[in-house]
C-alpha cells in the first residue's frame, strides 16, 4: 500500500510538473513577441533622447557595429549604432559602460556627431544610491543634459572632470564618485567616436536583418 501510494503520488507530481512546464512554455511563446516589441520601443525612445530623429532617416536599430575597446568599458561587444541621412554619416550612438560607479556598473548611451560634438547622453541602467548618485537620471535632475554641445579636445582635456577636480562639470552634494565616473566614461566614448568615426561607418553592418 505504501509503495503503491508513493508511486501514485510520484506520478501525480510528475504530471503536475509537465503541465506546469507546458503552461510556462506557452506563456513565454505568447509573450515573446510582445516583449520584443516593448524592447524595440524602449530602444527607439533612448535613441530619440540622445539624437533628434529629424537628423537621420535610416533604421538606427538595424544599422550598427559591435566592438570591444577599453574606452567603452571593461566588457566585450559594445554596440555602436550609425545614424545616417540619405546614406551619409551623421552621428554614432554608442553604448558604453563604466564600472566605477559608487555601487557598480553605470550603463550609458552617448551620441556623437561627425565633428566630435556630443549630441546627447543618457544613463540607461545603474544602481546608484537613491537621492545621491541617482541624479544621473534625467527624471531626477537635468545634470546629464550638460554634456550636450560639448567636445573633447584630447585625452588630457582639463575641462573633462568634475569641478572638485578642476573640470567643468558639477558634482553632486555627498556623491562625487558617480558623476566623476560618468564624465570619464563619456569622455572616453567621445574620443573613441572621434578617432574611429570613418572606420566605424565603413565596417560591415552587424545588426542588419537577414
Amino acid at each position: 500500500m505504501i509503495i503503491s501510494s508513493m508511486v501514485k503520488n510520484g506520478a501525480l507530481l510528475s504530471a503536475f510538473a509537465l503541465i506546469t512546464t507546458g503552461i510556462v512554455a506557452l506563456i513565454n511563446a505568447a509573450t515573446a513577441e510582445t516583449i520584443a516589441e516593448q524592447e524595440q520601443l524602449q530602444l527607439v525612445r533612448q535613441f530619440h533622447e540622445v539624437l533628434s530623429p529629424e537628423l537621420y532617416n535610416n533604421q538606427l536599430s538595424e544599422d550598427c557595429v559591435v566592438v570591444t575597446n577599453d574606452l567603452l568599458g571593461p566588457y566585450k561587444q559594445q554596440v555602436i549604432y550609425r545614424a545616417k541621412l540619405n546614406g551619409k554619416p551623421v552621428a554614432l550612438v554608442i553604448r558604453h559602460i563604466t564600472p566605477n560607479g559608487y555601487t557598480g556598473d553605470i550603463n550609458l548611451l552617448s551620441a556623437v556627431y561627425q565633428n566630435g560634438e556630443i549630441a546627447g547622453v543618457r544613463v540607461t541602467k545603474h544602481q546608484e544610491t537613491p537621492g545621491l548618485g541617482d541624479k544621473v537620471e534625467l527624471k531626477k535632475s537635468d545634470w546629464i543634459t550638460t554634456f550636450k554641445g560639448t567636445t573633447v579636445a584630447a585625452e588630457d582635456d582639463p575641462r573633462w572632470a568634475v569641478k572638485k577636480d578642476g573640470g567643468q562639470f558639477d558634482q553632486f552634494t555627498g556623491a562625487t564618485i558617480t558623476p566623476r565616473a560618468v564624465v570619464s566614461s563619456v569622455k572616453n566614448a567621445t574620443l573613441f567616436a572621434k578617432s574611429q568615426f570613418d572606420a566605424l561607418f565603413l565596417a560591415p553592418n552587424a545588426c542588419k536583418k537577414v
